[in-house]
């Protein structure tokens, strides 16, 4: 991989600077606050974004390089791969991720992973190289070789680390003696007593007495709800047997009414009845009074007219006898006197038999009269008797007719109602509870005992469930804070076997690269400082106890923190050197940032032949405020790029 070009709108002091890069060795000049470890940064962050994290710094990156006047804090990188694609990548160090082109401009920004935290990941994706592992090989900082004579110990220690560990800031024994010291005090040991695992083996034993203290109160609340449950499904049967009873209750109350119904209009029909006899009887009784009267009148009419009729036959007798006298008297005595005294007799005699005549007639009459409308009451008056005979006799057929239909409906309707109830309940009750209506009070009263007699087992039972409800939540409580300790014993019994399984995996991590990775970084190691420092230091070693060792001429090892600090920034750009090809499936350009500050012309001369022999097939950028690198490269004839930078 190379970086082709880099064009800085704005970022830090930077500000409308472009540069293009060349193959190998391109040497960035300037003196000090030119923007040298700036333009560094800035393709750092093009890279895998700027931090607003301080990191133990007094300012973050982001704050340190944002421009003070608010000018766009932005620029674009474009690099190849080793394969030959190019890429673009513009930034806007305001916003988390960039804009990502290919060789034909097109945004494939979204081909690459998106992480929360670190933004767009293509970098890593392309080179297999996260910034941590970028910063600490393949760049190195002016800052991190410029250590002051009491920081060389710290130093050889994370060279030291490196080459045992693959880590530079990871030590094997002080990462095991805190995994030992995290493993004591987090879990604790068979020895240990106040330590988290004995503490809550402690309870978890406690727990499992109580726990099984309280069991026994489950068991009894299992046969209270066992028994609970019998006693309401006993309840509910006989709730069922009570409903069914109280619907035939109901038909039976219905059924009495109806024969209460029936009776009336039987009753009625009765009275009607004996109502009609005594009219009959009294029809007959009055018809014969009515006869019999009937006969007085016809009798005293009779009389009247046999009176009239024998008043009428003396008035005929003595007429025709004065008639006679009076013949025999013109006949025999021919007295004119007696003869115009008997002529005038006779018409008062005719005259007074008219008379009476008339008065019996109209006595006759009125007698007549008043005896048709005594008649004619005793007819009415029959006629009544009769008509109301006549409307109780259909009356009480009616009646009948009801009482015969109202008892043939309601057998029916009964024997329907009754058959309804049945199959309501066929499936609720048992067969032999259809029951006969003749004991249906005398059953319900017994049910209804039944019912109450079981609710009170029933309460009692919920009293007891009550009672022992605290213990069984106890009961809960103790389940739950035992599971949530074996939970805990788990953790910690896992944390503990990873912990193991680490420091086994630790041991044999350290002993493979001490036995495999070590030799071969060491050996590189060792043909670096050799060519570096022209034979004077030719074996490097990692001591145990000692640390970084190294080989002096004659044959002698000295720990490498008593070398001097130009002899140590050489042994730490050596070890960078020797891992680059390790690091990355890419064959990444080299950064340093004045890491030759305290190399003598000599070094720095071994150093730079070293550098442009060794690593000829990646680009090289170095960054200096001194005009020493470029007069060695020229001195040695080795082909660079210039590039100063101005302020």
């Amino acid at each position: 991989m190379k970086i082709d070009q880099v064009k800085i709108n704005s970022y830090g002091k930077l500000k409308n600077k472009e540069i293009e890069f060349k193959d190998k060795i391109n040497l960035i000049y300037g003196k000090n606050e030119t923007g040298k470890s700036t333009l560094l940064r800035f393709i750092v962050n093009s890279f895998y974004g700027i931090s607003k994290n301080k990191k133990g710094k007094e300012f973050s990156d982001y704050d340190s390089f944002l421009p003070w006047t608010g000018e766009d804090f932005s620029g674009k990188i474009n690099y190849s791969l080793d394969n030959g694609e190019k890429y673009e990548v513009f930034r806007d160090f305001k916003k988390k991720n960039p804009k990502i082109f290919n060789e034909e401009k097109e945004d494939i920004s979204k081909n690459f992973n998106i992480d929360k935290a670190k933004g767009n990941e293509f970098f890593y994706e392309q080179t297999n190289m996260d910034e941590d592992i970028f910063l600490s090989t393949i760049v190195s900082y002016q800052n991190e070789v410029r250590l002051e004579k009491g920081e060389q110990n710290f130093l050889v220690q994370k060279i030291a680390n490196l080459v045992g560990t693959g880590e530079d800031n990871v030590s094997y024994r002080i990462a095991m003696d805190r995994i030992t010291r995290k493993q004591r005090d987090e879990i604790g040991s068979e020895k240990s007593r106040e330590k988290p695992i004995n503490v809550l083996t402690r309870e978890i034993e406690n727990l499992e007495e109580q726990k099984e203290e309280l069991q026994g109160y489950e068991s009894l609340k299992y046969n209270i709800e066992e028994n609970k449950n019998n006693l309401e499904n006993e309840i509910n049967k006989l709730e069922e047997q009570k409903n069914y009873i109280s619907e035939l209750k109901k038909l039976d109350e219905k059924e009495k009414i109806n024969k209460e119904k029936i009776n009336i209009k039987e009753k009625i029909y009765n009275e009607n009845s004996e109502k009609i006899q005594n009219l009959k009887n009294n029809y007959k009784k009055i018809t014969e009074e009515n006869n019999q009267e009937k006969n007085k009148i016809i009798q005293k009419n009779n009389n009247l007219k046999n009176k009239k009729k024998k008043i009428n036959k003396i008035y005929i007798s003595i007429l025709i006898i004065f008639i006679i006298i009076n013949i025999l008297q013109f006949l025999i005595i021919k007295n004119k006197i007696i003869n115009i005294a008997i002529l005038s007799i006779i018409p008062i005699l005719i005259i007074a038999w008219l008379i009476t005549n008339k008065i019996k007639n109209k006595k006759i009459k009125i007698e007549e009269k008043n005896n048709k409308k005594i008649i004619d009451e005793i007819k009415l008056k029959e006629n009544n008797l009769n008509n109301e005979i006549q409307v109780l006799e259909k009356n009480n057929k009616k009646i009948i007719d009801e009482i015969n239909t109202e008892k043939n409906n309601y057998n029916l309707k009964n024997n329907l109602e009754k058959e309804k109830i049945k199959n309501k309940f066929k499936n609720k009750i048992e067969e032999n509870l259809f029951l006969d209506f003749n004991n249906l009070n005398k059953e319900f009263e017994k049910i209804q005992n039944d019912i109450s007699h079981k609710k009170l087992e029933l309460h009692s039972l919920e009293l007891d469930r009550e009672n022992i409800e605290p213990k069984l939540e106890n009961l809960s409580k103790v389940e739950e804070q035992l599971v949530n300790n074996k939970e805990k014993m788990s953790t910690l019994e896992n944390l503990n076997a990873s912990i193991n399984l680490a420091k086994e995996v630790l041991e044999k991590s350290y002993e493979k690269m001490k036995n495999i990775v070590t030799p071969k970084f060491t050996k590189n190691l060792s043909k670096n400082i050799s060519v570096i420092t022209n034979g004077k230091y030719k074996n490097v070693r990692v001591h145990d106890e000692l640390g970084l060792i190294v080989e002096l001429e004659d044959g002698s090892y000295v720990q490498a923190s008593k070398l001097s600090i130009g002899t140590i920034d050489q042994l730490y750009l050596s070890l960078r050197l020797s891992m680059v090809d390790e690091l990355s499936n890419e064959k990444m350009p080299i950064f340093l940032d004045e890491s030759f500050a305290y190399f003598d012309n000599e070094r720095l001369e071994n150093i730079l032949k070293y550098l442009s022999e060794n690593f000829a097939d990646r680009q090289i950028i170095i960054f200096t405020c001194t005009e020493r690198e470029k007069n060695i490269l020229m001195k040695l004839k080795v082909p660079f790029q210039f590039i100063e930078m101005e302020k």
